[in-house]
């Protein structure tokens, strides 16, 4: 298959239940799952903390912020660190679980389907959306950012 201009570069990322559909250029790097330093009084979905490139940065569950399964690292996990959109220098970073690792993809405009099923959307997603036979979660990056800042400041 022959990639055009219209096409995007994306990357599925499977979370307990569910897959993500990021733009590529969002993902900095996938990393074996390591456990995290706790945040004393944070979400549960917050995991803790973990340390990459000299950066300290949140590990999220996404699965269990978004209340759609429960979520832990184990054996097999990964860690995919994603650039963080908000412009914070102090936190340019932040890292999500996920099964396994993240699949590249190629997405045809064309491909893409949005699915409206009448169903509200998680917290923290933008859109589910149908590529060829995927299904996936377009998650909203710049919501996952504001909740981790909310669960920092929570457990300050």
């Amino acid at each position: 298959m022959s990639t055009t201009q219209d096409d995007i570069r994306g990357v599925l990322i499977h979370v307990e239940g569910e897959s993500l559909l990021l733009p590529n250029a969002a993902v900095a790097e996938v990393l074996s799952f390591s456990t995290p330093d706790a945040v004393e009084g944070a979400p549960d979905w917050l995991l803790g903390s973990i340390r990459w490139r000299g950066w300290q940065m949140p590990l999220v569950a996404f699965s269990r912020m978004a209340g759609i399964a429960e979520e832990q690292g184990g054996l097999g996990s990964k860690v995919v660190v994603l650039k963080a959109l908000g412009g914070n220098p102090k936190a340019p970073y932040f890292a999500v679980l996920t099964q396994g690792f993240p699949r590249l993809v190629t997405v045809p405009r064309d491909e893409l389907l949005q699915q409206d099923d009448g169903e509200p959307l998680p917290d923290g997603v933008l859109a589910r959306v149908m590529l060829r036979e995927d299904s996936a979660l377009v998650p909203d990056l710049a919501r996952i950012e504001a909740r981790i800042q909310e669960g920092l400041q929570q457990a300050a």
